[in-house]
């Protein structure tokens, strides 16, 4: 399950709190947190360990904890809408169908948090979607998932300082996307 490309999320934040020497995870609020600085920023991880459809009891457990505004958060899911090794960062919008936005936009009562898109790839077919993302990563897909893993590790800090098209434009310059 770890390495499922429905996971790649979960795999960004744990990228994070390796770079930037975050506390070590620890259960609370339906999830794994840990705990850590980027620059100036106190930042808190958390990992909902909810089935995916029910990750925004998770998110809205700490956010209710630590009195966080909606727009200071910022989810890393797995998007079939961008290529493989792609990212885009946005506030707001629709859920897309990701059940796991949907359960945060209802525990959040809004949907106006920042989403970091990373992108996975769609198998061409509707009728083979399940099977992609639930799917682990192919070895053929290591190369690009390690670049964009260390580089949104790497540049974690333009997110904790609310640039997020310099998030973009650093991580698109490594992965070789033109922005």
């Amino acid at each position: 399950m770890a390495r499922q490309r429905h996971n790649i999320g979960f795999m960004a934040v744990e990228a994070i709190a390796a770079r930037h020497g975050f506390s070590p995870w620890k259960p609370r609020f339906k999830g794994l947190s840990a705990e850590g600085r980027i620059g100036a920023q106190k930042i808190l991880l958390l990992k909902p360990m909810t089935y995916m459809n029910l990750s925004g009891e998770a998110v809205q457990a700490a956010a209710a904890f630590y009195k966080i505004a909606p727009e200071q958060i910022t989810l890393f899911h797995d998007e079939l809408d961008l290529a493989p090794g792609k990212l885009r960062v946005k506030k707001g919008g629709g859920n897309a169908g990701h059940n796991g936005l949907r359960s945060t936009d209802r525990q959040l009562a809004t949907p106006d948090y920042w989403r970091v898109r990373l992108g996975i790839g769609h198998p061409g077919d509707k009728a083979l979607v399940t099977g992609h993302v639930l799917g682990d990563f192919a070895k053929a897909d290591q190369g690009w998932l390690r670049t964009l893993l260390d580089a949104v590790a790497d540049e974690a800090g333009l997110l904790a300082e609310q640039k997020p098209e310099d998030f973009m434009t650093r991580i698109a310059r490594v992965s070789g996307e033109q922005t």
